[in-house]
């Protein structure tokens, strides 16, 4: 996403257009990880791993504004540049979105269902009335003539108009009031970028297993899963984004239609771990230490340590040949 970079690095990158170009096929699918745990260690160490972005989980975490903000800044300095920050907002909190786009980051905008709550979080991230903005211009997150340099110098808003028209605003769907509405959110509400089908959250509110978010076969949910696909088919400006992680069935098929796909999850990954623990267990197990002391095979010699290594039983660690 090097391509895309703001001419500061504390600018967001040109994350609009970004999904735009990968949404008409000009590029490739923007490839992004998941960060449900949210730490600046964490951040800064899949940052220089080359995806083209990342995303910092706000709303399920106990990070706060400075946690937050700090790792905005080591996803964009520590990727140089080319790995976009999107962050997952608490909410429809009108400072939080201000402090997530200050901060330099796109955005994720989770439960939306219904036209006046798209147009509070269009209206809270933009600045001036043209745009139906109410967003707050911070005075010196930027410095003047050093970091808000413009990528658009012509245009005559000046770097207020530039930010509009870089950080990305993608919605989360994650109830059926919101599938049934999202025809109507997209039509009347300009500005929206992407919008992502919250499989866990749509399910959990229409009262069926979760499944991890994988979905499941009933028919009301496959009702739904057909609505919001004919909504999003009718909208084809509006790119579309979701989860196809690598390690998971059916990856492909998951990937495809979308302009940005997550394929990995620190806490996915994690997860692994437990995998190699009970290979642990399973190998590790019957291999018993040999203690000082302790009997533990006939016919074997043994070192100082009491471990058996030839002939002879182990008795306080010396043979009795």
């Amino acid at each position: 996403m090097a391509a895309y970079r703001a001419p500061s690095l504390f600018q967001p990158h040109r994350a609009r257009q970004a999904l735009r170009d990968a949404n008409s096929g000009k590029i490739s699918p923007l490839i992004g990880l998941y960060l449900g745990i949210s730490t600046v260690p964490t951040a800064r160490f899949v940052a220089p791993m080359g995806y083209d972005a990342i995303w910092v989980d706000w709303e399920h975490s106990a990070c706060g504004v400075e946690t937050m903000t700090t790792m905005v800044h080591e996803i964009m300095f520590m990727s140089e540049g080319k790995t976009i920050p999107f962050v997952r907002v608490p909410g429809h909190d009108h400072a939080a979105i201000g402090w997530a786009l200050d901060a330099g980051a796109s955005l994720v905008i989770p439960q939306v269902e219904t036209v006046a709550q798209a147009r509070h979080v269009l209206s809270s991230s933009k600045f001036g009335t043209h745009s139906r903005g109410t967003r707050s211009a911070p005075p010196f997150r930027l410095i003047p003539g050093v970091s808000d340099i413009c990528h658009d110098a012509t245009h005559p808003l000046g770097i207020h108009a530039n930010l509009n028209a870089a950080a990305a605003v993608m919605i989360q769907i994650e109830t059926l009031e919101g599938i049934r509405n999202l025809d109507r959110i997209l039509t009347e509400v300009q500005g929206i970028d992407a919008v992502w089908l919250g499989t866990l959250d749509a399910r959990v509110s229409m009262n069926l297993p979760g499944n991890g978010g994988m979905g499941g076969e009933e028919s009301e949910w496959l009702d739904a899963l057909q609505l919001f696909d004919d909504t999003m088919d009718r909208h084809p400006e509006v790119a579309k984004a979701g989860f196809a992680l690598a390690a998971m069935p059916g990856f492909a098929e998951k990937a495809k239609g979308k302009a940005m796909v997550f394929t990995g999850a620190d806490v996915m990954a994690l997860m692994g771990l437990m995998g190699e623990l009970a290979m642990g267990r399973e190998v590790i197990a019957p291999l018993k230490r040999v203690m000082k002391g302790e009997v533990q095979k006939e016919n074997g010699t043994v070192h100082g340590n009491g471990i058996a290594n030839g002939n002879g039983p182990v008795v306080n660690g010396n043979t009795n040949a």
